[in-house]
C-alpha cells in the first residue's frame, strides 16, 4: 500500500483536495491530510479526516504530535508528498528554505520528491517573483511541479493558475511511484516550436499564426516516455505541462542558434516551429515613420537560414522529424520536402481555411522514406503527438 501525505495551503481550489483525496484512496492508498491554518478557512478539517480515515494535522506547536517529532516522522512515513492547492506564500515559502508551518517544515525535512500543484490568481502566477520561486524549486530537482491549468477562475478573471484537475494530479503522482517501462529511457530529444517573429524596427516585426500547441504536446508525449527533452519555443503562449529544458527565442537565427548549442549527443530532433522564410535585410534602429505623401512601404528581405535542413545535414545527424503546413497539394510538397532536406519522417497537415493554426486538434499524415503513409485521423494535438512518438520509438527500434 502506497503512503502519501496530500497538504492543503490556503486557497478556493482546497475543495478539489476532496476529490484527490478519495481518488487516492479508491487507488488503494493510506493517505493523511496536513493543513495550514488558512487552509481551514476553505475546507474543515473534520471533511478531510471522514475521507482520508486518519486524523488531520494542522499544528507544528502541537505538544502531542510533535511529541514524536511529527513533521519529520510524517516526511519519513510518506511514498510522496503533495501539496494540492500550493499557495504563492508556500511556494515562497519552500524557495527560500522558510520551516514556519507544519507543511514547510515537513517539506525541509523531506528527502524525497515533493509534488507541487500550484493554486493562484492569474497575475500572481505570471508575476516575477512567483516564477523565479518556481524555477528556484525546479533547479533543486527537489520538487515536481503540476502546472496550474487555464481557464475561468474564482476572482471571474481568465488566464493561467487554476489548480491541475485532482484527475490529473492523481495519476502523475501515482505513476511516479509506480514506474514504467519508459522506451526513450536516457533519449536525448530537441524539439523547436512556435513561430519566430523578424524583426522590422524596435517596434514591428513579421510573424505568422503558429501557437506551438502541438509542439509543446509533443514534449510532453517524449517526456512521458522517459527522454530528456530540450524544447526551443518562438515568442508563443503555449507550455508544456511536463518539466523539461525550455528555452525561449525569437527569431529564426536565434533558433537556429539555439538548435546548434542543445543539438550535440541528441538522438531525435523534431522541427515543428514554423520557421520564416525570410527576415528583413536591413532592420530599422528606430521606429520608422510614416511621412506625408506616403502612400506605401517597400521593403527588402533576405532568407533565413533552414534550421530544419542544418541538422538534417550534420554529420552525426539524429533521427529528424519535420512538419509540413500546406495549403495545397499537401501529400506532394510534403513528400518533396522530406526527400529534399534529407529526412526521416514528416508530419503533413492543410492548414488552408485555418483549420490547424491556435485550434486544439488536427489531422495529419505521416510520411516515411520509404513513402508509407499513416494517416492520423482528426483528434487533439495531445493525442495525435503520443502517436507521433510511439511511431518514433517503432521506427528507432527498427534502425537499431
Amino acid at each position: 500500500m502506497k503512503k502519501i501525505v496530500i497538504a492543503i495551503t490556503g486557497s478556493i481550489a482546497a475543495y478539489k483536495s476532496a476529490h484527490l483525496v478519495r481518488l487516492l484512496k479508491k487507488a488503494g492508498c493510506d493517505v493523511r491530510v496536513v493543513m495550514t491554518q488558512s487552509a481551514k478557512e476553505f475546507i474543515t478539517p473534520m471533511t478531510m479526516q471522514a475521507l482520508s480515515g486518519n486524523a488531520v494535522v494542522d499544528n507544528i506547536l502541537d505538544p502531542a504530535h510533535e511529541m514524536g517529532m511529527g513533521h519529520i516522522e510524517l516526511s519519513r512515513w510518506a511514498d510522496a508528498i503533495v501539496i494540492a492547492p500550493c499557495s504563492a506564500n508556500m511556494l515562497a515559502k519552500l524557495a527560500n528554505g522558510i520551516a514556519d508551518d507544519l507543511v514547510s517544515a515537513m517539506c525541509l525535512a523531506s528527502p524525497k520528491k515533493i509534488h507541487i500543484a500550484p493554486s493562484m490568481n492569474r497575475f500572481m502566477w505570471d508575476n516575477p517573483m512567483t516564477q523565479t520561486n518556481v524555477q528556484t524549486l525546479l533547479a533543486s530537482h527537489l520538487y515536481v511541479m503540476i502546472e496550474p491549468d487555464s481557464g475561468e477562475q474564482a476572482c471571474g478573471e481568465v488566464g493561467q493558475g487554476r489548480m491541475a484537475e485532482p484527475e490529473v494530479i492523481c495519476d502523475q503522482v501515482l505513476s511516479s511511484l509506480s514506474p514504467k517501462y519508459l522506451p526513450l529511457s536516457a533519449q536525448k530529444v530537441v524539439i523547436t516550436g512556435g513561430p519566430t517573429r523578424e524583426a522590422i524596427d524596435p517596434v514591428r516585426y513579421i510573424s505568422n499564426h503558429s501557437s506551438g500547441k502541438m509542439a509543446c504536446s509533443l514534449a510532453d508525449a517524449f517526456v512521458d516516455q522517459g527522454a530528456d527533452v530540450t524544447l526551443i519555443l518562438g515568442p508563443c503562449e503555449a507550455k508544456p505541462k511536463l518539466p523539461m529544458n525550455i528555452v525561449h527565442v525569437e527569431s529564426a537565427q536565434n533558433m537556429l542558434d539555439a538548435v546548434l548549442a542543445n543539438i550535440h549527443d541528441a538522438d531525435i530532433f523534431v522541427g515543428a516551429a514554423a520557421v520564416a522564410d525570410y527576415r528583413v535585410a536591413n532592420i530599422a534602429d528606430q521606429k520608422m515613420k510614416k511621412t506625408d505623401g506616403q502612400d506605401g512601404l517597400t521593403l527588402s528581405f533576405v532568407k533565413n537560414p533552414d534550421v530544419l535542413a542544418t541538422v538534417a545535414a550534420l554529420s552525426d545527424k539524429p533521427f529528424v522529424v519535420g512538419f509540413a503546413a500546406e495549403t495545397q497539394n499537401v501529400i506532394e510538397y510534403a513528400t518533396k520536402k522530406l526527400n529534399a532536406k534529407n529526412l526521416d519522417l514528416i508530419c503533413a497537415n492543410d492548414v488552408s481555411q485555418g483549420q490547424v493554426f491556435g485550434q486544439d486538434e488536427n489531422n495529419i499524415v505521416i510520411i516515411d522514406t520509404n513513402n508509407v503513409k499513416t494517416t492520423l485521423s482528426r483528434s487533439t494535438k495531445q493525442d495525435q503527438a503520443k502517436k507521433i512518438v510511439d511511431l518514433i520509438i517503432k521506427k528507432i527500434s527498427i534502425t537499431k
